[in-house]
């Protein structure tokens, strides 16, 4: 099995400094081989809260663009198990066409079995911001299109994130199939829809301490998701759950709930053999 797990790791907001302990307990614990995290904070010239993580973790990490304000960056990362044989970061139109805040970070990894595609991003957070997102999801579409391996083949490509967006939003739609997809012969399967139970599974949630004054609703905002075509049952979904909900030493590690994915890693031959 392969386990991904995606997490927004809310920045530097709240108790920052409390709640690191809290986020590298949740994550040991998880124990996961790909991590995709969001919000994470780089200090210019010093500290990377992904780097830290990954060296507590012994994982590989790969950084979003790094933009400086007033000495600290809010960036994207990738943790792996394994080695990388490549990285990039791009960076994500808004609902016009022009460059926006937001950005993705891809990774090809060497896993034991393949080299792994693996994708995260944060996509614009406003309420009213569909018509961003859905630019940012074909956009997304389009790199995973160039840079994924033969979908007869290949490991499927993983797709992480905080996308900011319910799953019967049109910008989920597209990346499901649900809606005309941005790209012919590239959809996802969203993990929580093939192993949640039926659950809400809401990762934003009014229980949480962090979000009391809240203003959005309860609203599953994060997700793993894993493309097709791909040759069954190479990147089906075993299992899903959410982490991170539950204090550690009276803190909550961040104001959203991670989300952990088990993913079967048998090719099609295998199970001739």
């Amino acid at each position: 099995m392969l386990r991904v797990m995606t997490w927004n790791l809310w920045w530097r907001f709240g108790p920052w400094q409390a709640r690191q302990a809290a986020i590298a307990a949740v994550l040991a614990e998880q124990s996961a081989d790909l991590i995709g995290l969001q919000e994470v904070w780089v200090e210019e010239g010093g500290v990377s809260q992904a780097v830290r993580l990954g060296e507590r973790l012994g994982m590989h990490v790969a950084h979003g663009e790094l933009r400086f304000r007033h000495g600290l960056a809010f960036t994207n990362a990738v943790l792996s198990r394994w080695p990388f044989e490549w990285q990039d970061s791009v960076v994500l139109p808004d609902a016009h066409g022009a460059a926006s805040h937001r950005q993705a970070v891809l990774a090809r990894v060497a896993s034991p079995f393949g080299p792994v595609l693996f994708v995260t991003t944060h996509l614009d957070w406003a309420f009213d911001g569909s018509a961003t997102r859905q630019a940012q999801v074909a956009a997304l579409c389009q790199l995973v299109a160039t840079h994924r391996p033969d979908p007869t083949e290949g490991f499927p490509v993983v797709l992480t994130g905080d996308l900011n967006a319910v799953p019967h939003s049109e910008e989920i739609r597209l990346l499901t199939g649900a809606a005309p997809v941005p790209v012919a012969g590239l959809a996802f399967t969203d993990s929580w829809e093939v192993a949640g139970g039926g659950e809400a599974g809401h990762t934003w949630n009014g229980v949480n301490p962090y979000l009391a004054d809240a203003s959005y609703p309860n609203r599953r905002l994060d997700y793993i998701l894993v493309s097709w075509p791909r040759p069954k049952p190479l990147g089906s979904v075993s299992s899903v759950r959410l982490a991170g909900m539950d204090p550690i030493d009276a803190v909550m590690a961040s104001d959203h709930y991670a989300v952990v994915a088990e993913l079967r890693t048998e090719h099609p031959t295998d199970l001739r053999s």
